[in-house]
């Protein structure tokens, strides 16, 4: 019954928010989450997050990023309705538009198989949708919702905001099995790689070792792969902006073993992740545990 009602409630507020004009459905589902947000325990995480990342921020300061934060996650949510259609490169109001689109042809015109390599900002559920169509629809990984009603709904929209047949590779051991074969037979994968992941391998990230998912950098050096990076920011209230950064190729690499190469890629990786963040703080995701627990746990006492 608990999976049921929280798949209800999703769909009715997904529902609500499709039959209000797109800009106005992201600011109020903005303004929702912000004044609900800050009160939940996990902005208490996020304020630790930030403590740890920027250390020279003042309590209003992070407290301001929080909100934002929280701002971002309500509109996008607010925004999966709308984001089918949303106009490309709109003088004004919303829709999207591509930084360093060239890049993306790039890729395409390589015939390699592409990994997309991004994390948890602004509307991240956009990037699908865009790279479709510029021909380069990709299936994800993902970290899949316990309640597998909103699993199998979120899915649902997220193959309509596509637009393009897609898989999805939840993470585990199938999941990776799975994404290996869909790269075995050419296709492209999507990665959102800034959550912890305790099996990883270690990297810095803000100048401290997290554990780290090294499958993007695995994967591209296995099947030859272009890494294609980049991120969704938010310009306005509906109105997005992917601005692809690198396109990074695995042959170019000259450590001297696959462990090395693997461990370098990631770090690349994560060292792009944090550049993202500290550029448009407010458009991450800041609400889990990224770094180890005993940084949470000593915060605590």
């Amino acid at each position: 019954m608990k999976h049921h009602l929280e798949a209800w409630v999703l769909q009715g507020c997904l529902w609500c928010a499709g039959k209000l004009p797109a800009s106005l459905s992201s600011r109020m589902g903005g303004a929702i989450a912000r004044h609900i947000g800050v009160f939940l325990p996990s902005s208490r995480i996020a304020d630790l997050n930030l403590q740890r990342a920027f250390p020279a921020l003042s309590k209003q300061d992070r407290q301001r990023i929080i909100q934002g934060c929280w701002n971002n996650i309500g509109s996008t949510l607010a925004e999966l309705p709308h984001l089918p259609a949303l106009p490309s490169h709109p003088k004004n109001g919303p829709g999207w538009h591509v930084l360093n689109e060239d890049l993306l042809h790039q890729a395409r015109q390589s015939g390699r198989p592409v990994i997309f390599f991004s994390g948890h900002l602004g509307n991240w559920e956009l990037m699908p949708l865009i790279v479709a169509r510029y021909g380069l629809g990709f299936s994800p990984f993902y970290r899949a919702p316990n309640n597998p009603l909103v699993d199998q709904l979120l899915c649902t929209i997220r193959r309509k905001i596509a637009g393009v047949p897609m898989s999805f590779f939840p993470k585990g051991r199938q999941g990776a099995r799975d994404a290996v074969r869909h790269l075995a037979r050419g296709g492209h994968l999507g990665v959102l790689g800034d959550q912890k992941m305790n099996d990883g391998i270690e990297v810095s990230f803000f100048g401290y070792p997290t554990m780290t998912a090294p499958a993007a950098a695995a994967l591209a050096l296995r099947f030859n792969a272009l890494i294609v990076t980049g991120y969704v920011w938010r310009e306005g209230p509906a109105r997005l902006v992917l601005d692809v950064t690198t396109c990074i190729d695995p042959q170019e690499m000259t450590s001297s073993s696959r462990h090395e190469m693997i461990h370098c890629l990631t770090q690349k990786l994560s060292d792009e992740l944090e550049g993202w963040i500290t550029k448009r703080p407010e458009n991450w995701l800041w609400l889990h545990r990224r770094w180890e627990k005993p940084y949470y746990q000593h915060k605590k006492t």
